[in-house]
């Protein structure tokens, strides 16, 4: 999955013969899992018509402040389409689009929604070598950088003209490259590797049966996630479920027992700067277990059961700059059990969560939870979705691990 996926792209076209590489750009964006929706100038459409790229984008194309359908107008708002933008990227920007943005002209739509635009905006210039390296097109581009925009930069190669040199716009792969190149080095756990657990184990009887829990692993997917999402490179260590998870910056290790889980979680632990355990491991598991399905005999069964390691206590014990984050799931006396836990584990923070909340807990895609610092900080929230408490949740490490 692509840093992309899930963003509202606007691609602003203008009228440069190289808009004709941007059915390939937005069929990249739309592969990446953005949500794509192209504003153009008018006189762009001369070099690529506005039903390739509506057919491509699954959106309707903007040239102009208003449509006209069956003689009714039909207002083209640039303020809601540069608030609908997580990114607006303008390829290829010609030197007359560049000179106006660089000043403030706004003659067209494409120029208003730029100046109504609160995202980040790329450009990615396109002209000949002559007008590329003219004072007023460098001024246009030292400008745009001193606000804050950011150029994709021109290759070399045989321009429309046919004279040799830099001026060509970026290859659209190049382009989607260097936007998500950019967007993970300014992520706050770039660099920085998460290790999650997540999920419940299963305890074998026999080769049939098991003690198990209803733990879905959906709160520790979530969090990777979210991790992968602020740029962190993730190990996730999972349970059986039936989440899944295709990130190029998750890997995924599947295990069976809290056995497993502890050896895993030993594997990586020492490499990694972050440890969220949010898996449901068994407490207990079978003493003996037998090589053969266990008949049905007596009218009863007797197991003898014995402790499994402590995975969270066993890295409290051994961690050194790991920020370690704990999972508590309580029933009764909900912020004492987990303070001890704080403490006892020697965690940073632990997350809180109770069975006596409606819509807390296993199974349910929303979650109701306190967090505890080692400070004894307490802050609770209300009811929210799982994904959203894994926003919260690394905020707060990040909150802590900034302090």
């Amino acid at each position: 999955m692509s840093i992309l996926s899930g963003k509202n792209i606007l691609l602003g076209i203008t009228a440069g013969i190289a808009a004709y590489k941007t059915a390939s750009l937005v069929r990249l964006f739309i592969k990446s899992g953005a949500n794509v929706k192209v504003v153009m100038t008018p006189a762009s459409k001369e070099f690529i018509t506005p039903l390739t790229l509506s057919t491509l984008s699954k959106n309707p194309v903007y040239s102009s402040f208003v449509n006209e359908d069956d003689d009714n107008a039909v207002w083209n708002s640039h303020v809601d389409l540069g608030l609908w933008a997580d990114l607006f990227i303008i390829a290829p920007a010609t030197a007359n689009t560049l000179a106006k943005m660089a000043n403030g002209v706004c003659d067209n739509l494409l120029l208003a929604t730029y100046l109504s635009a609160k995202c980040p905006v790329y450009f990615a210039p396109a002209m000949d070598l002559d007008m590329y390296i003219h004072p007023s097109t460098l001024h246009s581009f030292n400008v745009l950088d001193s606000f804050g925009n950011i150029m994709v930069p021109a290759t070399s190669g045989e321009l429309a003209s046919g004279l040799v040199g830099e001026g060509r716009m970026a290859e659209p792969e190049d382009i989607v490259s260097f936007i998500e190149n950019d967007i993970l080095d300014k992520l706050p756990l770039k660099g920085k590797k998460v290790l999650i657990t997540a999920g419940p184990t299963y305890e074998a009887i026999d080769p049939v049966r098991f003690i198990g829990n209803h733990s879905s692993g959906k709160m520790g997917f979530e969090i990777a996630k979210a991790s992968a999402n602020l740029g962190a490179e993730v190990i996730l260590i999972t349970g059986p479920t039936h989440e899944k998870v295709s990130f190029s910056h998750i890997k995924v290790i599947p295990v069976i027992s809290a056995s497993d889980m502890y050896n895993e979680v030993h594997k990586y632990f020492e490499f990694v700067d972050i440890a969220i355990l949010s898996a449901a491991v068994a407490d207990y598991k079978p003493k003996e277990v037998s090589n053969q399905k266990i008949k049905k005999k007596d009218a009863a069964l007797t197991l003898e059961l014995e402790k499994t390691q402590d995975i969270l206590a066993s890295l409290g014990k051994i961690k050194t700059k790991q920020f370690l984050v704990g999972f508590a799931l309580e029933t009764n006396d909900e912020l004492e059990n987990a303070k001890g836990k704080l403490k006892s584990k020697n965690l940073n923070l632990i997350v809180l969560n109770s069975l006596n909340d409606k819509g807390a807990g296993f199974k349910s895609d929303t979650n109701k939870v306190t967090f505890i610092d080692d400070e004894e900080t307490v802050t609770e929230y209300q009811l929210k979705s799982k994904a959203d408490v894994a926003s919260d949740l690394l905020n707060k490490i990040l909150q802590q691990i900034n302090a």
